[in-house]
């Protein structure tokens, strides 16, 4: 168990935060916040909503084959890092879902869209309930076949509606099982989607390669905010590198209240206040991420705090700790499926 002592150095560098003058029974006076305060997004960078668009659309792999579909979404063209899900279900979770920001996401799974898009309701704890960010961060959608109409109780608007609403183009109507094999045979390309226009070879060198591009600046909070969480004392310091909401409901629903922090934070002044430092999901390549890296060197260095990294938080941790990071040939990108073992109960 860590010392649950906190010092009063850094307490004014999170706004919301005060020292408590209760003190427990184990002598520490809490850094505590009063309620929930929210996650100040990013404004998006994307072009802006558009009506939905029915015309000629065309998904172009640099280097690779050209295919014709049909557009569903904004009238708006783009390139991206083309990849695949094998998700079968859960796809406005996949779209919203930061670690996709600059990508092409391409669905296995034949039909898309059956059960259309949820509210942005959100839950006791101020966290959405259906979304894992509040807007769609996928650069593009690629679906073999899409369904325009849609049938859920939680249902308020088709998949179509909310890629033109924000701004982002899909395609349907293309053989995803072809574009799977390629990207499988030549690993994660950059492509395009161009919407009511003949592709021109010409515009090849207009390919944009996000991986260039620091990401996590663009999905990462702009200042710190918190959840509480009403069943436990534990409070634990997110960087918020891209995370996502299910990922701080799964922190409060065991106990732990949260304050997450930008990716660039200088967690190293501030994390005596915690009982441990958590650092997110995202986008892109690590190694943009130099002042977290440094941040995180120097808390490695200054504190036997417990830290976790997962994804590309994890990837940073080792970044810190003196290794270096390669991109894989592709992801895997799916869902996790709880299963119940009938013999055993687990």
């Amino acid at each position: 168990m860590l010392s649950r002592f906190t010092k009063p150095a850094a307490l004014g560098l999170v706004p919301g935060i005060k020292r408590s003058l209760t003190l427990t029974k184990h002598a520490r006076a809490f850094a505590t916040v009063e309620g929930n305060t929210p996650r100040v997004q990013p404004t998006p960078s994307r072009a802006r909503a558009t009506p939905i668009s029915h015309d000629r659309a065309t998904f172009t792999i640099r280097d690779g084959p050209v295919f014709n579909g049909k557009s569903f979404g904004a009238k708006s063209n783009i390139s991206g890092e083309a990849v695949f899900t094998t998700s079968l279900v859960g796809y406005p979770e996949s779209l919203t879902d930061p670690s996709y920001r600059g990508q092409i996401l391409v669905f296995t799974q034949p039909l898309i869209g059956n059960y259309g898009i949820p509210s942005a309701a959100r839950d006791e704890n101020g966290l959405l309930r259906y979304f894992e960010s509040p807007n769609l961060q996928a650069a593009g959608v690629v679906v073999a076949d899409v369904a325009e109409q849609y049938s859920h109780w939680t249902a308020v608007k088709s998949l179509g509606e909310w890629c033109a609403e924000e701004g982002v183009p899909a395609v349907s109507g293309v053989d995803t099982r072809a574009i799977v094999t390629y990207l499988r045979e030549q690993g994660s390309s950059l492509a395009r989607i161009t919407i009511g226009e003949e592709y021109d070879q010409d515009q090849d060198e207009a390919f944009v390669d996000p991986e260039q591009i620091n990401l996590v600046s663009k999905v990462s909070t702009k200042a710190p905010f918190h959840v509480s969480s009403s069943t436990g004392d534990t409070h634990v310091a997110v960087i918020d590198c891209g995370v996502k909401e299910n990922i701080l409901r799964s922190l409060v629903g065991r106990g732990a209240s949260v304050t997450c922090f930008p990716y660039d934070y200088p967690i190293h002044k501030v994390a005596h206040h915690f009982d441990g430092v958590f650092i997110s999901n995202g986008p892109g390549d690590p190694t943009h991420c130099q002042d977290t890296v440094y941040h995180l060197q120097r808390l490695m260095e200054s504190s036997q705090i417990p830290i976790m990294g997962i994804c590309l938080g994890h990837q940073l941790l080792a970044l810190a700790a003196g290794a270096r990071t390669i991109k894989l040939k592709y992801g895997n990108r799916a869902h996790n499926i709880p299963a119940l073992d009938l013999t055993t109960g687990r």
